[in-house]
């Protein structure tokens, strides 16, 4: 997930801006780094309380946020809007209603989730012995966000962690201060403890001073090159810490796919939120049968889309959040075009519209090892930075393939592995390609939505980062387990305990053979001599230790 962009910042405050017109919105009082260990203080202090609640307590408490969240529904909205420059439906579907849901989700299910987990026991020697898993709090989490989902991402860390009896300390993008302004609010007006939940204003070094610090644990969503820093400066404080990074999502369309629901999702999924999202669809394998007509229904329905601002209900797509990830665009189709890539349409800046407008762009690329592809050098086409690095833009790439097993080669073909997607009528043959596919989630016959369900988690491997948010995987990504061992038979000497001897040996090896040995006889001739031994041992050390003691 890109995380370039501008705000104006100086030691006193952050500036708001709006992408699409560069206005500023507001001024907000900036975070000082000194100011640190004073925050994290006070946090310690009020989350040492808020532990101490029953976890009941602290799903109430969510639910009044959610109840707050919906009654402040239509601010939210519009200050994404406002912040991002994306349209108000995609504010309210893409922020606001998963924001929402996933409040409710946790609310509901975390005390389910974080009861105490009976263990049991598959070997005999320690049939003795009950276990349990209790799952705690690491104390504080910080959470660094990003400016694209500005409150949908946020939200989905800061509940599982609260819930999970965490301190949070927030750290939103300088590029969208009002948004975490306003998720401040909304804690506050749901009557959550003074300093339990804080948020921080500022940009790159407010986050670094957070991770110095030393909180407990750092969930980070943003660029592979910060997220490189983090990692780095947790691993130096030996600080666990969860990265989601960033995507390059292939989707792979079969010769039997319906072209039609397909194209539109193609449409969707590379364009939403300008294509600025972790799991925009950026690579598409489309099978060569099928290749044109599914290209010319990408174009026909991209054509149709309306570039503007997000105030207005009728536009589809607002501008990127600044001119620097316009210039990133342009490379990467300047160096594909000079490889003998096409543009199909768009491909441009919208200058009379704003300062960060780019059309909405489909373009197509021959796979290199399709006969007749010689205008393409095959030893280099795949390593085009509009296939390997991460866009995060309004760009549509379709690349023309011989069969679905090139499209998967070419899928794992990267770096990143965060999500794909999979289009066939045949359901069996996706679930096996959905097998071969390495990235965090595979959607099969859509795309991206999987964010948006509560129970599914979210998170790649490679360039994509590491650990999970969302789902009971995510609020286990806010708690340390602790085994607990009660042993039932305290006065019980056991075996393994000290007073060796050739007896105990014996023992030992015959119980292995009653454990573990191949055939059933041997098994039982192992088990009658272990007890027989074992019980000759215990008597005999008895002896030893009443002696010891005088007896």
């Amino acid at each position: 997930m890109e995380a370039t962009g501008h705000a104006s910042e100086n030691l006193a405050y952050v500036e708001s801006r709006n992408p699409a017109t560069g206005e500023v919105i507001a001024r907000l009082e900036a975070t000082q780094p000194g100011d640190l260990p004073s925050i994290l203080s006070r946090a310690r202090a009020a989350q040492a309380h808020w532990e101490a609640q029953p976890v009941s307590a602290r799903c109430a408490r969510v639910r009044r946020l959610r109840e707050v969240l919906y009654e402040r529904r239509d601010e939210l909205a519009a200050s994404v809007t406002a912040e991002t420059g994306k349209p108000q439906v995609e504010a309210l579907f893409g922020d606001v209603l998963i924001a929402l849901d996933g409040v409710e989700y946790y609310g509901r299910h975390a005390a389910g989730f974080l009861r105490d987990q009976r263990v049991p026991h598959h070997n005999i020697a320690v049939k003795a012995k009950s276990g349990k898993l209790r799952y705690e709090p690491y104390g504080i989490v910080g959470i660094i966000a990003p400016w694209n989902y500005p409150l949908a991402i946020p939200l989905g860390q800061i509940v599982p962690a609260l819930l999970a009896g965490n301190a949070v300390i927030l750290k939103c993008s300088e590029l969208t201060p009002r948004c975490g302004e306003l998720i401040a609010e909304c804690f506050a007006q749901a009557a959550f403890p003074g300093d339990l939940f804080q948020v921080l204003q500022g940009g790159g070094p407010v986050g670094a001073a957070l991770v110095e610090a030393r909180p407990d644990k750092i969930v980070f969503t943003g660029s592979v090159a910060t997220g490189r820093r983090v990692a780095e400066a947790c691993g130096r404080l030996l600080i666990p810490c969860v990265l989601e990074l960033g995507g390059k999502d292939a989707m792979i369309v079969l010769a039997d796919a319906d072209l039609e629901a397909a194209s539109s999702a193609a449409v969707w999924g590379s364009f939403t939120n300008c294509g600025q999202a972790c799991l925009s669809v950026e690579r598409i394998y489309a099978e060569r049968d099928i290749a044109q007509r599914f290209t010319e229904l990408c174009v026909a329905k991209t054509r149709e889309l309306k570039l503007g601002l997000g105030t207005d209900p009728e536009n589809e797509l607002g501008p990127m959040i600044d001119g620097q990830s316009a210039d990133r665009i342009e490379e990467q189709i300047g160096e594909a075009v000079a490889h003998g890539a096409q543009v199909l349409c768009g491909g441009r800046r919208r200058p009379d519209l704003g300062p960060a407008y780019f059309e909405p762009t489909v373009i197509t690329i021959m796979d290199a090892a399709n006969v007749g592809a010689a205008n393409i050098d095959a030893a280099l086409h795949h390593t085009l930075k509009l296939l390997q690095q991460e866009t995060f833009g309004p760009v549509l790439t379709i690349v023309v393939v011989e069969n679905a097993e090139r499209a998967v080669t070419l899928a794992n073909d990267s770096a990143f592995g965060l999500s794909a997607s999979v289009w066939t009528h045949d359901a069996s043959r996706a679930q096996l390609m959905a097998a071969q596919i390495r990235a965090g989630a595979v959607m099969i016959n859509d795309v991206g939505s999987y964010f948006g369900i509560a129970e599914a988690p979210h998170g790649g491997r490679g360039l994509s980062g590491w650990g999970r948010t969302h789902a009971r995987i995510g609020l286990m990504e806010m708690v340390q387990v602790k085994y607990v061992d009660v042993d039932r038979v305290p006065g019980w000497h056991k075996a393994w305990w000290f007073g060796y001897d050739s007896d105990l040996r014996e023992s030992a090896e015959r119980f292995i053979d009653f454990l573990y040995a191949p055939m059933w006889l041997d098994r039982w001739r192992g088990a009658a001599a272990a007890l027989r031994h074992l019980f000759h041992a215990r008597v005999a050390r008895g002896r030893v230790v009443r002696a010891r003691d005088g007896g």
